[in-house]
């Protein structure tokens, strides 16, 4: 054997075995990911042909026409699809978010938009939830921050089988993807809402709730106060008097129009309580400063 081919033979068998054990390091320290949850659905057990109220002539995806029943409604709805009943679904769970159809003045803003929908995405997959993206004005008058509540509303009646809506605005995100909803804590709860009980209590603040993010359950008491929040909104003829209802009531507003912020506080003012969170027929007014650990 020539020197020449001696020296390659040596070569080839240095890269081979460089690489031999670069792929058996790469092996050991590659990331190892998560079992995502599965769902594990059998729809040979649900009635198919069977009306529900999907059927009723009267039934209507938009904010303006109330839903009667809804608990009946939807009970009904899972005993026609006991695949759904099985999977648990006090704990099921539809991500609803939503941003403008047109596009942003600078293209940055579609960019951090897609980022920001991204890891909602992530989170879903990771938690097995199942998510919802609207880009479409559902009540054309509903508009801006406004528009969050006819979605949340179509979604609860188009998803029967999800427990709870949870509303995460566009420009939010996730920075704890192993974050879990506490959702034995919220049992005895419709709505969950962040805020600073400072700013509520003690300065009244129209910010001392931040309605960027909150989890209202899927059943009629929440029907009710999304149809009672929206008669604030653009769209209702009440719009300039809860205006000034806002501005009244909270010292440090300063623009005069009924805005989503202050009206989940005013709510607490002009709002209402059910004792039993199974029927809406007996209702009560809430006093401003109603404590928030009832």
């Amino acid at each position: 054997m020539t020197k020449v081919s001696s020296f390659f033979s040596n070569v080839f068998m240095f890269v081979g075995g460089t690489l031999v054990i670069v792929l058996a390091l790469w092996s050991f320290m590659s990331p190892k990911y998560p079992n995502f949850p599965t769902i594990n659905l059998d729809f040979n057990l649900d009635q198919e042909g069977s009306t529900n109220f999907y059927d009723e002539p009267n039934l209507s995806y938009t904010i303006e026409k109330p839903i009667q029943n809804w608990e009946d409604k939807r009970r009904q709805w899972f005993n026609l699809h006991p695949s759904f009943k099985l999977e648990g679904e006090k704990e099921r769970i539809l991500i609803v978010s939503g941003s403008q159809s047109t596009p942003c003045k600078n293209p940055v803003g579609d960019h951090l938009l897609l980022r920001f929908f991204k890891n909602k995405v992530d989170y879903s997959r990771i938690h097995g939830y199942d998510i919802f993206y609207n880009d479409v004005l559902l009540e054309p008058k509903m508009f801006f921050f406004w528009a969050k509540l006819p979605a949340v509303r179509a979604a609860m009646v188009a998803h029967p089988e999800a427990e709870w809506i949870w509303w995460v605005d566009s420009d939010a995100a996730f920075t704890d993807m192993d974050f879990k909803l506490p959702l034995k804590k919220y049992k005895n709860h419709n709505f969950v809402v962040y805020g600073w009980p400072k700013l509520i209590y003690e300065n009244k603040s129209w910010t001392g709730i931040n309605a960027g993010v909150f989890l209202i359950r899927n059943c009629q008491w929440s029907m009710d106060l999304i149809e009672a929040w929206a008669k604030m909104g653009p769209q209702s003829p009440e719009y300039n008097k809860w205006g000034e209802i806002l501005r009244t009531t909270f010292k440090d507003k300063k623009f005069p129009q009924s805005d989503d912020q202050s009206d989940n506080q005013v709510l607490r003012k002009y709002g209402f309580l059910h004792n039993n969170l199974l029927d809406s027929s007996t209702v009560f007014p809430l006093p401003f400063d109603f404590p928030s650990n009832i």
